[in-house]
């Protein structure tokens, strides 16, 4: 990702680890199945608000590479979700002419998901208007480390030079290449921390944490986080205006 350094009331790029689905569920008796399909509601409300009020690109941590260590009947129930989603909700992204990437290494999946994702991807390549990545096992520090190893081969191809190696080059390695930096970093449910998200690319971003649980967290949620966002004086490493 490369940094947009200007001057913005309404942040081009946000990033959203959506956290609480389980205690959502939990907390009205529930099975947590319930809460991962209130989440996935809830992502499009998201996105159209999103889109309206002018962010052009969305990232969204959907499934982390460390998931895949919940009970088995969680990942399943998740990854039958996420089929749902691939068939059927994303049309409605590709009707509106939205460009989906998908982030993470993606060989874990089922080859149905897999494939599905390839032909979002390729639907979707010549919309500009309005970007949402969503990061399926996804984890950031695997990500540098595959970025480093492209790195590396690339080198030992003679492509170029150790003294080429720069933040451009490691930015352009990472699986969010051609994504603007986040400028704003939501996260939902209390929880305070990154949790193996976007770590290179966050440097700068902006954080917003709510005690709001994902399922619940609507328009006006996004609208709080981006005025508090607005009010911020975002310095890059440079003396606070006077």
């Amino acid at each position: 990702m490369t940094q947009d350094k200007t001057d913005r009331t309404t942040p081009a790029h946000v990033a959203f680890i959506m956290d609480g689905n389980g205690r959502w569920a939990q907390a009205r008796g529930l099975p947590r199945a319930a809460g991962h399909q209130k989440g996935a509601e809830a992502v499009h409300a998201v996105l159209r608000h999103a889109q309206k009020i002018g962010v052009r690109y969305v990232t969204l941590y959907a499934f982390s590479s460390g998931n895949w260590n919940r009970p088995p009947e969680e990942v399943d129930n998740l990854m039958g979700l996420f089929r749902q989603y691939l068939k059927s909700d994303v049309k409605e992204l590709i009707k509106k002419k939205v460009r989906v990437r998908f982030l993470g290494d993606k060989e874990r999946f089922d080859p149905d998901i897999r494939d599905k994702m390839k032909e979002i991807e390729r639907d979707t390549a010549a919309f500009e208007d309005f970007h949402v990545a969503i990061a399926m096992n996804y984890g950031a520090r695997e990500d540098i480390v595959a970025a480093v190893k492209r790195i590396a081969m690339d080198i030992f191809d003679k492509q170029y030079l150790v003294s080429a190696i720069d933040e451009q080059r490691i930015s352009d390695s990472l699986s969010t290449s051609g994504f603007p930096d986040p400028d704003l970093i939501i996260r939902t449910s209390g929880e305070q921390r990154l949790s193996n998200f976007l770590l290179w690319e966050a440097a700068y971003a902006e954080f917003y944490f709510t005690p709001v649980f994902w399922p619940d967290f609507n328009e006006h949620d996004l609208d709080a986080a981006v005025e508090a966002y607005a009010r911020r004086d975002r310095r890059f490493g440079k003396v606070a205006r006077g």
